[in-house]
């Protein structure tokens, strides 16, 4: 086993996604034991007494405050995880950048692309290591279609599909919580939703260059919810009501830039906080001259793949991942025991803290973030114009086809 190097880690907002880093950290010396990196547990912060209590005795941080500049303080924190609500996420994130601190922060990283763009300035300006929680380009299945389609198993790719349609805000009386408001949220689920599948087809196609979009507001109001009380999936009966100031559906048409296997593909891009029947089903289908395949988030660990046009074998195969996909032999090892989310969340911290050492640049960065962002922006600024809008292209992105063209397994 390779010698062991101590990771400082410092946390910033220890709720559920606080806890699901640190898990993920801790993880890190027992499925990839190969790396020689022990993440040490420093200090955590969060406004709540509670969670700083949860974070120490049950997480194992060493100490909490309620501070996060405490946090970007400490010499013996090397890689921060920025994990409060969105609205905060662009002051700490440039905080982290000045203090000189590697970090690892949830998406949206702004309220759009402005706000995402200071971040990115920020730490490009400081040179540190930044990640971004694009947690679905990690399952084993969306790494292994992206090693086809680099290959040009699928062929050119002419079209795609991709959906990410939830429930968690389907209730007509769940609470309006910041996440419905301009100022704490920015958009909605464009910024929620759309970003995460916008980044997969940056990730396994490439990136966006026009969009044409539309938005509703499926539920005007919504009945108010004390801050800092509860949250969005909290039910609030004959309670006073407030206006929810973004959209709850988006739909995109776009076209991709001009790249090898992807040369003029277009595509169809929904997503939706308040369906009814689908509680994370997040799919992405693409088609090739020469195949196609399909993936959905609900069922992660399958790749529906079709290669063949003629023959006795036309038609979709079921494929279970399996030790030859992604990192799935660090976890199962074998096809038919499936992963889950949290290990996507493990792979992740791998690559950031692969990033961190020097090993590899594997890890999405502040660049896909902004990239991510600008279309987002660009699908607002659409259904603003009822126009299509042009998509600035972002260096510095893990785009698909810029990193590597590996060898289908």
């Amino acid at each position: 086993m390779a010698p062991q190097r101590e990771v400082g880690v410092g946390l910033i907002s220890v709720g559920w996604m606080g806890k699901v880093h640190s898990r993920a950290y801790q993880s890190i010396p027992v499925v990839y034991p190969e790396l020689g990196i022990t993440p040490k547990l420093v200090i955590a912060a969060d406004t709540s007494l509670e969670r700083i209590d949860y974070a120490k005795n049950v997480l194992g941080y060493a100490e909490g405050t309620q501070d996060y500049r405490e946090v970007l303080a400490r010499e013996d924190v090397d890689v921060v995880s920025i994990c409060a609500p969105n609205f905060l996420h662009a002051e700490i994130g440039i905080a982290a950048a000045a203090a000189g601190k590697a970090f690892w922060i949830e998406k949206p990283v702004g309220r759009g692309a402005a706000d995402t763009k200071t971040v990115q300035d920020a730490a490009l300006k400081a040179g540190v290591v930044s990640s971004i929680g694009f947690n679905y380009r990690h399952a084993p299945a969306i790494e292994y279609a992206k090693e086809l389609i680099a290959s040009g198993k699928l062929g050119r790719i002419t079209n795609f599909r991709g959906t990410f349609f939830a429930d968690y805000s389907s209730e007509p009386k769940g609470a309006l919580s910041w996440r419905f408001t301009r100022e704490l949220a920015g958009s909605g689920v464009l910024g929620d939703l759309m970003g995460h599948l916008v980044d997969l087809v940056h990730y396994v196609i490439g990136p966006v260059a026009e969009v044409s979009a539309l938005t509703e507001t499926v539920y005007a109001e919504r009945p108010i919810a004390q801050m800092g009380s509860g949250t969005h999936f909290d039910i609030i009966e004959d309670g006073e009501m407030g206006p929810v100031e973004n959209e709850d559906y988006a739909a995109m048409l776009v076209r991709l830039s001009n790249k090898a296997v992807a040369e003029g593909a277009i595509g169809t891009l929904e997503a939706s906080r308040v369906t009814v029947g689908k509680r994370a089903s997040y799919n992405l289908e693409i088609y090739g001259t020469e195949g196609s395949l399909s993936w959905d988030f609900e069922r992660m660990n399958e790749l529906h793949l079709a290669l063949d046009r003629t023959g006795a074998h036309v038609g979709y195969q079921r494929i279970m991942a399996g030790p030859q996909f992604g990192d799935f032999s660090h976890f199962q090892p074998g096809a038919g025991t499936s992963m889950g989310y949290d290990d996507l969340k493990v792979i992740e911290a791998k690559k950031f803290l692969q990033a961190y050492v020097g090993t590899a640049r594997d890890n999405s960065n502040i660049n896909d973030a902004y990239a991510a962002a600008l279309v987002c922006d660009a699908a607002e600024q659409s259904v603003a114009t009822k126009a299509w809008v042009s998509v600035d292209s972002v260096p510095g992105t893990t785009a698909a086809l810029k990193l590597r063209t590996p060898q289908t397994k």
